[in-house]
């Protein structure tokens, strides 16, 4: 008798456990923006900072960073440029040669007097080698942790921090999709290294990078990072508008969510899509589809056969008969694992950073987005879309109805588990 009553006991805490984590945010989006302005329209910047967030502010320069052999050094030679403050924020840190060299110059320049702060999520590091955890606490980097387990954090699993951010004395930035581990090395040369953009910042939104850093910080510490060597005076450095975009469950809204929603509600022209992890939600079906039927051409570049969730690419390819339907063009990355974060919408609203396509990132990660309001770099962009088009194949509506039976069962089996895909 007692030990049914344990069973049970046990069962009701874990079915607890499971439906807390599933939780997305108090506030649900239930309805579509409607198409109401361009991305041109002064309105939509407006709402995009005063009703969404963080202001839009001006005169940035912004490098496009293709690839390990291209993002690692930047980051690096940063990193060792350093003089008074790191701060560091990532998802994936995994041992490795790439891990040894980022862990060997941040521990260089804290030896040095730098002060540096690490943030890692519990979960993305768990491939990590507590000898370079130690190396690095020994130089004196603070490292923090972001929601290990632990019996106070139990409702909380979920919620991981997927941001991607690096700034060097207040004053440089970078973000996007890039992780620390050795698939990301090279040039997309093959199977095993990654395609990749990531993004170097300067100008007076690196504030709004270091405030996006302190806001996990202040969670994990109670401590606020301030002061000039985090919050120096930035002076314009360029031509580009942008604003840092976060997102997290515990704000308790769907902001990047209604961000995305608002940006291909305001599409007139064309919307240029990369998404390493497509798997949206049915208001941004239903947004897609309204802007096919407005005479929106939409191109949504996915990984192919090298990805590195097969579940995911099973969600995804079941919602894509609709869109193929309405004429939404899908291409397929043949060369490696894609997993590129780029949205560009008519030539003029570029969206980057370590936000995907998918539910997860909508509503149960902490993101951040680098929104940018810039011709002449979306242009840029749009020629790097061009040329990742050149190594992918078209899938077509008559492909997608003749996809093999094993895939239709598999699409069937991973439904249930979309929303936290």
């Amino acid at each position: 008798m007692l030990w049914a009553l344990a069973i049970a006991i046990l069962a009701t805490a874990l079915a607890l456990l499971v439906s807390v984590n599933l939780v997305g945010p108090e506030k649900r989006l239930r309805q579509l923006p409607p198409h109401a302005y361009s991305v041109t329209d002064r309105q939509f910047r407006r709402e995009m900072a005063v009703a969404l967030g963080p202001a839009i502010l001006e005169g940035n320069r912004v490098e496009a960073l293709q690839n390990g052999d291209e993002i690692f050094p930047a980051m690096l030679q940063a990193i060792a440029a350093a003089q008074r403050s790191i701060t560091f924020e990532t998802y994936i840190y995994w041992s490795g040669r790439i891990g040894q060299q980022f862990s060997a110059a941040l521990s260089e320049r804290a030896r040095a007097g730098v002060r540096v702060h690490v943030t890692l999520d519990w979960l993305g590091s768990t491939k990590m080698d507590e000898d370079l955890l130690r190396q690095m606490r020994q130089a004196g980097v603070r490292i923090e942790q972001y929601r290990p387990i632990r019996w106070y954090t139990w409702d909380r699993l979920n919620n991981r921090t997927h941001r991607k951010l690096l700034v060097v004395d207040g004053r440089v930035a970078f973000t996007g999709g890039v992780g620390i581990a050795d698939q990301w090395l090279g040039r997309a040369q093959d199977a095993e290294h990654w395609r990749e953009s990531h993004f170097r910042v300067e100008g007076p939104v690196v504030g709004q990078f270091q405030a996006a850093f302190n806001d996990n910080w202040i969670k994990m510490t109670g401590q606020a990072l301030r002061g000039p060597e985090y919050f120096p005076p930035l002076a314009p450095v360029g031509s580009t508008e942008a604003q840092l975009f976060l997102s997290s469950p515990a704000s308790g809204s769907e902001s990047m969510h209604l961000m995305y929603l608002m940006a291909i509600a305001a599409s007139d022209r064309e919307i240029d899509l990369a998404a390493s992890y497509f798997v949206p939600d049915d208001l941004i079906l239903l947004a897609l589809l309204q802007a096919r039927h407005r005479g929106v051409r939409i191109r949504i570049l996915v990984p192919g056969v090298h990805t590195d969730s097969e579940v995911v690419r099973y969600a995804s390819k079941a919602q894509w008969g609709r869109l193929l339907d309405a004429g939404v063009e899908f291409y397929e990355y043949r060369p490696t694992m894609m997993h590129v974060k780029l949205l560009i919408v008519d030539g003029e609203f570029v969206s980057v950073g370590s936000t995907n396509f998918d539910i997860r990132s909508f509503r149960l990660n902490d993101e951040a987005s680098l929104n940018l309001f810039d011709r002449e770099f979306a242009g840029r962009m749009q020629a790097v879309f061009e040329r990742d088009l050149e190594d992918s194949s078209v899938y077509t509506a008559a492909m997608w109805r003749e996809r093999p039976l094993g895939q239709r069962i598999g699409e069937l089996l991973v439904r249930p588990l979309r929303a936290q895909l």
